[in-house]
């Protein structure tokens, strides 16, 4: 038998406002270090919001939308699945 591959933890993070783009989530929840690591990233395709790939910077998300950036990316903070709260 092959060991079960577990679902990524989900890491909440919090916004203070109604929405907030993409690009500036990735900064906000300290997933990258700055809006150009965060603009390469999306552009290759290694971000998704709620599993479907986004190549939007400027995508609006609401709180219960989930990005992931994938595993394998060099990123700042912790890769895995983040949930926009509000």
């Amino acid at each position: 038998m092959s060991p079960r591959s577990q679902a990524p933890a989900v890491r909440d993070v919090r916004i203070s406002t109604e929405t907030i783009e993409l690009e500036q989530f990735l900064k906000w929840a300290q997933v990258v270090p700055s809006g150009g690591t965060a603009k390469q990233l999306i552009r290759c395709g290694r971000v998704r919001v709620n599993g479907e790939v986004e190549r939007r910077r400027g995508r609006t998300l609401r709180s219960g939308d989930l990005v992931d950036v994938g595993a394998g990316v060099p990123v700042q903070g912790p890769a895995g699945v983040l949930r926009v709260m509000r």
